[in-house]
């Protein structure tokens, strides 16, 4: 009966995530539409900015963006044993021209300001959303935790066109107040012209602030809950490997899909709330669509 009754609460939510992501592709595909109707030019011309942000290259002159929706299964909070469908957005900014992107699933939104062709690096920013206590079983007596914007910068090498390291550090505010620091790489093995294969490892380190929110428990909470009380601290966080396959329609459109695996570390792996309400072991499997065109800044 329990069981019953949090399937009949999930339910709701699902289909809404369901229309959300509906939503999203197809305002997608009218503004792809509207671009593809000025594929024979530039697509837009920017004002040059007031400024130029000195030890920066310029910003002036063509660049390309990328934008997309893809749905994700995935556990419904970060340590929990049940998945949850999740509409999330996809943005990239690169200088035209360069060498074609390879994006990862853990790629989050990104501006390449400094562009060497195999190597980027610029501002990329993030969105945890909040965490409802009520919203799922096995938070029953723990608190809400805000939602949480993460804003850093990342920073990609190339050493060869088929092998990819990347960094993102950012730090977080609302939710939690730490820095998060995840590390990827990707071998990238084109099967085809149009279809792209990538797998390699992860790996993420967060401070005490970023973890602690998610991972404690106070006293209020162990007496609520039975659970006992636990204070996180921060480190390795987690580790995996992830599998993307990629397949290019043409220049402009590109549809994906992917699978990605963590296994939770230290603090985050020891607390009460994995060990006795969740797992360890974190699965996402993914499928999306893309768009890019290009736009120029005088």
């Amino acid at each position: 009966m329990k069981h019953a009754i949090v399937a009949a609460r999930r339910r709701p939510a699902r289909r809404a995530h369901r229309t959300l992501f509906v939503a999203t592709l197809a305002a997608l595909n009218v503004t792809a539409a509207a671009f593809d109707r000025a594929s024979a030019q530039t697509a837009f011309t920017l004002p040059a900015p007031p400024f130029e942000l000195p030890l920066l290259p310029p910003v002036s002159g063509n660049w390309t963006v990328m934008i997309g929706a893809e749905g994700r299964y995935k556990p419904d909070f970060e340590g929990a044993k049940h998945s949850l469908f999740s509409p999330i957005p996809i943005f990239s900014i690169r200088r035209a021209g360069a060498m074609d992107q390879f994006r990862s699933p853990r790629d989050n939104a990104s501006i390449a300001l400094i562009d060497f062709g195999n190597l980027r690096a610029g501002p990329a920013g993030k969105f945890v959303p909040s965490r409802k206590a009520g919203s799922y079983a096995a938070l029953n007596g723990l608190g809400d935790v805000k939602a949480a914007f993460e804003l850093g910068g990342f920073i990609e090498y190339f050493p060869v066109d088929w092998f990819r390291v990347r960094n993102e550090t950012r730090g977080g505010f609302g939710g939690h107040q730490g820095v998060v620091s995840d590390f990827s790489a990707d071998f990238i093995v084109p099967v085809t012209r149009a279809i792209t294969v990538s797998a390699g490892p992860r790996f993420t380190w967060e401070s005490a602030k970023a973890v602690s929110p998610y991972f404690n428990v106070d006293a209020v909470q162990a007496m609520a809950t039975g659970l006992p009380m636990y204070t996180a601290k921060g480190g390795a966080h987690s580790a995996g490997a992830g599998v993307q396959v990629k397949y290019r329609i043409d220049p402009q459109w590109e549809v994906h899909s992917y699978v990605e695996y963590d296994r939770l570390l230290g603090d985050a792996a020891k607390s009460p709330i994995v060990t006795a309400r969740g797992s360890v072991n974190q699965v996402t499997v993914g499928v999306g669509a893309s768009y890019s065109f290009d736009f120029k800044i005088r």
